[in-house]
């Protein structure tokens, strides 16, 4: 059934799975892959090797209106447990109806940096929080999509996990 991606209708940030914090932007972690440039006998010129399931730092941001107790709580220097859940919608090309796919984020993550924004009336104040990530998972519609643990050499990706010998080899 042909669908079109459109956009996300809304989101909601919760902590440990149940406490809501309000907030208006979230920029989420970027998945890059670490890479050796090879070269030498038998290869015209350079070729980058993309070492498997080894990534980059991953970095969440999340945006408030205003300084909130929500934004001070995600300072504090421990690990938090991010809920990011998201209504994204998508339009049926065959029947023209709209429908709702649910988008669920999950992340494990380390305060980096608590900005808490600018003053100025009549405005927003624009603080943020950046957030160093060491787990990140993607589900849509319940299924389990990517999960990425560095911690514990996981690198799943649409239902397979690239690091599974990885691990095997190493005795883990």
């Amino acid at each position: 059934m042909p669908k079109i991606d459109e956009l996300i209708i809304n989101f909601r940030v919760y902590e440990d799975a149940n406490e809501y914090l309000g907030m208006s932007e979230a920029t989420l972690p970027e998945v890059s892959n670490l890479a050796e440039e090879i070269q030498g006998a038998g290869i015209a010129g350079n070729v980058e090797a993309v070492v498997l399931g080894h990534i980059e730092a991953m970095t969440l941001t999340l945006n408030f209106r205003t300084v909130t107790k929500a934004a001070i709580r995600l300072a504090e220097p421990r690990i938090h447990n991010i809920d990011l859940r998201a209504a994204q919608q998508v339009r049926n090309t065959q029947t023209g109806k709209i429908e709702t796919v649910a988008a669920k984020h999950v992340l494990k993550v380390v305060p980096k940096k608590f900005a808490p924004g600018k003053l100025a009336a009549a405005s927003a104040a624009d603080a943020s929080g950046e957030y160093a990530v060491s787990y990140y998972a993607l589900f849509l519609d319940g299924k389990k999509m990517v999960e990425i643990d560095p911690l514990n050499f996981i690198y799943y990706i649409n239902g397979t996990d690239y690091l599974a010998d990885v691990r095997k080899a190493l005795g883990k």
